[in-house]
């Protein structure tokens, strides 16, 4: 069904027709009902917090009875949120903030970590594109210039191989 044959077929719904379709729909589908909590409820505060939360466990887990656990460094955790974030219609700041920080807690872990995976560096400069693509797209890159210019300082700090790509980057929107 197409996008105008679905109109015209709402139109034709009388409200209370129209009212137990969404109903059915909320109660049908996990994502409607997720999608109408957050309209009429948006804690993006606590989202967020839960958000960075969880990315920060991929790199600093909880010990478990007295064991340390392994660091997972998985960024998919942090793009379901960020691909969760954008489809809720949530701040764009909220959605940089959480880009930026999967980065920043990243690059902690591997300042006291010897990181030898290159995925992880591959991974990390992706986010970190990904991000600034964002926040030139939604016009928010001066609100954030200081913490994307800090990553790149850590890049240089820490010795990061793809560093000359997180360069290249910044060379892009600094002239």
């Amino acid at each position: 069904m197409s996008k105008r044959d679905l109109k015209k077929y709402l139109a034709e719904l009388n409200k209370e027709l129209l009212e137990e379709q969404i109903i059915e729909l909320y109660e049908k589908f996990s994502p409607v009902k997720v999608y109408y909590n957050f309209v009429f409820n948006p804690k993006e505060e606590s989202l967020l917090q839960e958000c960075k939360l969880k990315i920060s466990h991929e790199y600093f887990p909880i010990k478990k009875s007295g064991r340390r656990s392994k660091p997972k460094m998985r960024r998919s955790v942090a793009q379901k949120y960020i691909k969760h974030f954008i489809i809720l219609g949530v701040d764009p700041f909220v959605i940089a903030d959480v880009m930026l920080y999967n980065v920043e807690i990243a690059q902690t872990f591997s300042s006291e970590n010897a990181v030898k995976q290159d995925l992880f560096f591959k991974s990390m400069f992706n986010s970190f594109e990904q991000a600034v693509i964002f926040l030139i797209a939604n016009g928010i890159l001066l609100e954030f210039k200081t913490r994307i210019l800090a990553i790149h300082n850590q890049t240089m700090v820490q010795k990061w191989y793809n560093e000359p790509e997180f360069s290249a980057i910044i060379e892009r929107f600094e002239y």
